[in-house]
């Protein structure tokens, strides 16, 4: 029977395929999974064949550091970092190791991505590798860099965190009317952490959890629902939304009882804001500018900025930001910008939410302490899911807290307000 040289052609291969060029648009190309997967996945017919191409590349990338040890473990020559048959073995052992595929089946589908390569050194290494029977640690490996950092930053924290990255999280979810967190939990087969949440196990497409067709619920995760909560209820006064792509924040303040203006600058983020918005049937004036050169008509009750950043606090969900280098300077300079703008458009007695999903001080702690224009409001314990303590007057979260009912993302939020 003559080989088959398509292989796209080859049962299983098409997710495989799909998975190994995930990887390369993250490691060699910087872009986000999230952004690089769309086009990517298109082609790929069958939802859980699309679902098997991203878990394949979210573990490679989750464990990339400890498969690296075991590919060069096994082989004579260090593979360069960029090559190919190196990105093929990492979505093989990820199988192997993390999805618990057979052998026979991760051969028979990563080699053909090798034709007219290294198909005999990749087939070799791999074998070698699966026959030692290896076990990867209790926690992923932190790249080099990310270590460093974190070193620095969280001395106490860095193994924690970690472990929280050794598996993917749970699904949480904000509710749009928070009576019926009770109710909700009990359906959908889930537990509450706070009023308005409830978290369940990840199992099948999102879109086919009861409730999500009339809009009952979005996908939110616990920590990045803390910022509207200090914000507090609505009451009909006016609130500012700034990046409220793709619109889970803005929902949450709708749902609180804020007349919500809901900023974004990119056109394609606000068509999903305006999709959330129409499936809850709640209501936000949304507009498509730049915060930066935006002014409003009038001045607001209160302001959300969650501002763009490093997203590094969402590495457990989100494990491609491990390999990707932001650029904190210009980070930096935007985030204290648009702080510093967003000021003057509030209200006396009005609020101000400043939040990063990030888990580096410099822009969460280093940038709340720098600005001096409103008036501290320090978080209190009582705003936060039971298990979370205030840090200095903020909201600091990482992802080895909660760690006995499925973790949190990082994030960070500080308050304040105008005398």
């Amino acid at each position: 029977m003559a080989r088959n040289n398509n292989p796209d052609e080859i049962p299983g291969v098409p997710a495989r395929l799909a998975a190994l060029r995930l990887l390369d648009a993250v490691l060699r190309r910087g872009e986000p999974l999230d952004q690089a997967a769309p086009p990517i996945l298109r082609a790929i017919e069958r939802g859980d064949d699309r679902a098997l191409a991203m878990a394949i590349a979210q573990e490679a990338l989750r464990w990339m550091a400890d498969l690296d040890a075991l590919i060069d473990q096994a082989t004579r020559t260090v593979l360069p970092e960029d090559a190919k048959a190196r990105n093929v073995l990492r979505i093989m052992l990820a199988q192997a190791l993390r999805l618990g595929l057979p052998g026979h089946a991760v051969v028979a589908t990563g080699l053909p991505l090798l034709m007219g390569g290294p198909r005999r050194l990749a087939h070799g290494v791999f074998s070698a590798v699966t026959k030692a029977n290896p076990k990867l640690p209790e926690a992923p490996s932190l790249p080099d860099a990310v270590t460093e950092r974190w070193d620095a930053a969280w001395p106490d924290r860095v193994e924690a965190i970690a472990r929280g990255l050794a598996v993917p999280p749970p699904l949480d979810l904000s509710l749009r009317d928070p009576s019926e967190t009770a109710q909700w939990a009990e359906t959908l087969g889930g537990q509450s952490l706070a009023p308005g949440h409830v978290r369940i196990a990840r199992a099948g497409a999102v879109e086919a959890l009861p409730g999500f067709a009339e809009g009952a619920w979005w996908v939110q995760d616990l920590s990045a629902s803390v910022p509207v909560r200090l914000l507090g209820p609505g009451k009909g006064r006016h609130a500012l939304d700034l990046c409220a792509a793709p619109g889970g924040k803005t929902l949450q303040l709708a749902a609180a009882g804020w007349k919500v203006t809901a900023l974004d600058k990119s056109a394609r983020r606000v068509e999903r804001l305006q999709d959330n918005l129409k499936r809850s049937g709640l209501d936000a004036d949304v507009v498509v500018a730049d915060a930066l050169t935006w002014s409003p008509e009038g001045l607001f009750d209160a302001i959300l900025l969650d501002a763009p950043c490093s997203a590094t606090g969402t590495c457990r969900r989100h494990p491609d930001v491990l390999h990707r280098l932001a650029n904190m300077g210009e980070l930096g300079e935007l985030q204290r910008a648009m702080l510093e703008r967003a000021s003057g458009w509030l209200a006396p007695g009005g609020r101000l939410v400043y939040a990063v999903c990030s888990l580096e001080p410099e822009e969460g702690e280093a940038q709340a302490a720098a600005f001096n224009l409103l008036t501290p409001e320090p978080v209190t314990d009582a705003e936060l899911p039971e298990g979370i303590a205030v840090a200095s007057g903020y909201f600091r979260a990482d992802p080895g807290m909660l760690s006995e009912v499925g973790g949190i993302d990082g994030f960070f939020a500080a308050r304040w307000v105008k005398a």
